[in-house]
């Protein structure tokens, strides 16, 4: 949180900057130069001010990708961020427990090589859900991790689901902006996308038969918008996957 969404937020509600320092436990002077730009937001402030105002989750700090080293232990760190979130997909399991901000969960998502195909399914969903990203952090993120590719993969899936469904129409504009923004700082070198392929010839039939998108982020991949679950007007319809060799 910035100090511009700090005090939009303070003053959407009605509050006075003494009412919200009281209940921040800082001063009013404190909360003053917070909002002025003049101290940082902490996290702790940010996080308190989230769920104080109902902001969107986009609003809570922006950390560095922290998944776990341990395959099974991060599925389940990811499986509980989507379905505190409200993924649809994963709602029965969700647990109590903080939320993290979409960006901060995709990108966590996406520095892992292997991801099981539940949870990649539902990045997309992410970009699609909210709004309010902070492009530019958000990006520069990503390219200090070569994570563009995969990120703008995503966000390709995204823009696509928007296309043909009209519950996400509106969030199209935004998804193009993004995907210009990463088309600059495109990589050359080729990647996998949830799963790392080791045979050669699973790598030579995805790069035959991937999707365009895939194919333009130098990707191996043969997820396509169509196999979301959320792509189409049924969202609980699901394309056939293509059979792999």
């Amino acid at each position: 949180m910035v100090a511009e969404e700090l005090r939009k937020a303070r003053q959407d509600a009605g509050w006075t900057q003494e009412r919200l320092a009281k209940r921040l436990r800082v001063t009013q002077a404190y909360l003053s130069l917070m909002e002025g730009g003049k101290r940082r937001v902490p996290d702790r402030v940010g996080r308190h001010v989230t769920a104080l105002f109902g902001l969107p989750p986009t609003c809570l700090p922006l950390s560095a990708p922290r998944g776990s080293t341990d395959p099974m232990k991060a599925d389940v760190e990811l499986e509980q961020g989507l379905a505190r979130l409200g993924y649809p997909g994963l709602a029965y399991k969700k647990r109590r427990g903080p939320r993290r901000n979409p960006a901060d969960l995709l990108l966590t998502a996406l520095s892992l090589d292997d991801l099981d195909p539940r949870l990649a399914e539902g990045l997309p969903w992410l970009l699609l859900r909210f709004n309010g990203y902070d492009t530019e952090q958000f990006v520069s993120m990503a390219r200090s991790l070569d994570l563009q590719n995969r990120l703008g993969f995503t966000v390709a899936l995204a823009r696509l689901v928007a296309e043909r469904n009209v519950a996400y129409r509106s969030r199209l504009d935004e998804l193009k902006r993004l995907e210009r923004r990463l088309e600059r700082s495109r990589l050359a070198r080729e990647d996998t996308y949830g799963r790392r392929e080791t045979s050669e010839r699973m790598r030579a039939w995805l790069r035959e038969n991937r999707p365009q998108e895939a194919r333009f982020w130098n990707l191996l991949s043969d997820l396509k918008a169509e196999h979301l679950p959320y792509a189409g007007s049924n969202p609980g319809t699901v394309a056939r996957l293509p059979e792999r060799p």
